[in-house]
């Protein structure tokens, strides 16, 4: 009787330990879920909210400073003025685009209207004048250059491509800029053959 007794106790002792055991193992198995189920919701929120904060951003009107540009330039309007430090140039840019505007300043060829979105596409002979196209291709990828307009300001673009193309190739005056501000810097290489094409986007 006493050995059957002992028996019991033991086994009473053993179910105990297994029970105690595979409960504990449960309570951590549920705290790891759960933790794993918070981290996922914290993520779930900061991934939200950053895409939150980026959209709130995108429909803020970036504000640009002021400056004020003339008007008119040797008898001609201007639409906007063009700097580019890099190559201390400093230039009117013309309204209209016509063989003999294209004598006295650089001038808007094709597509949007400065500092809007899409490709504002400026072309200038490559003459020695210090308010012509002559340096462009001392020009890096990298450099920055800045129009200036009356209606939006004075906005900063960086230049990310350079290259040349004959003068048949039309493809730099794409407006396929995705919404972004965009110029693009036209003129022609030395022995007049083939085009320089600078292209630059707004600076973030």
């Amino acid at each position: 009787m006493k050995t059957k007794s002992k028996k019991n106790v033991v086994n009473i002792f053993l179910v105990a330990i297994i029970f105690s055991v595979l409960t504990w193992l449960g309570i951590e198995e549920y705290k790891e879920k759960n933790i794993k189920e918070e981290s996922y919701k914290v993520e779930n929120v900061s991934t939200n909210a950053s895409n939150s904060n980026e959209k709130e951003y995108d429909k803020i009107e970036k504000v640009y400073e002021k400056e004020e540009v003339a008007l008119e330039y040797k008898g001609y309007d201007v639409i906007a003025k063009l700097e580019i430090p890099e190559i201390s140039l400093e230039t009117y840019i013309l309204k209209t685009y016509s063989n003999e505007s294209l004598n006295i300043s650089v001038v808007k060829f094709w597509g949007a209207k400065p500092n809007t979105s899409g490709n504002f596409c400026i072309a200038g002979h490559n003459f020695k004048n210090k308010n012509m196209f002559h340096d462009l291709k001392e020009l890096n990828i990298g450099d920055n250059l800045f129009i200036i307009d009356n209606n939006v300001g004075r906005v900063e673009y960086e230049i990310y491509n350079i290259y040349k193309v004959s003068p048949e190739d039309v493809s730099c005056l794409s407006q396929e800029t995705e919404e972004e501000k965009q110029v693009t810097l036209i003129t022609c290489t030395n022995d007049s053959k083939e085009r320089i094409i600078v292209k630059a986007k707004e600076k973030k």
